[in-house]
């Protein structure tokens, strides 16, 4: 049984280090076309938003409760304050929604 784990997590490994390797190997000596590059800088961003709108959509009943999360994450962002201050200004405003409605 330990050796089936073990082939397992090994075979887990490979699998998701070689997409992360052979691109790093094979690219490493490439300039890229500027268009490109501007892309790939945009990758993590669009994942984040992949991850992130469902979230705040689904995490109730009640879709406004997101909405509102989202909307005074988005404001208190916007004025360029420490990510520590938007979330807890986000959470603080969602308390005070779910204490209200």
């Amino acid at each position: 049984m330990m050796s089936n784990m073990m082939m397992m997590i090994l075979g887990m490994a490979i699998v998701t280090y070689l997409p992360r390797m052979i691109p790093l190997v094979a690219l490493s000596g490439i300039d890229l076309p500027p268009f490109v590059q501007n892309v790939l800088r945009n990758v993590p961003f669009a994942t984040l938003g992949a991850l992130i709108v469902p979230g705040v959509f689904f995490i109730q009943e009640d879709i406004w409760f997101g909405a509102v999360g989202a909307a005074a994450a988005f404001a208190v962002a916007y004025l360029g304050v420490n990510v520590i201050v938007v979330v807890m200004s986000s959470i603080l405003t969602l308390v005070v929604y779910g204490l209200l409605f």
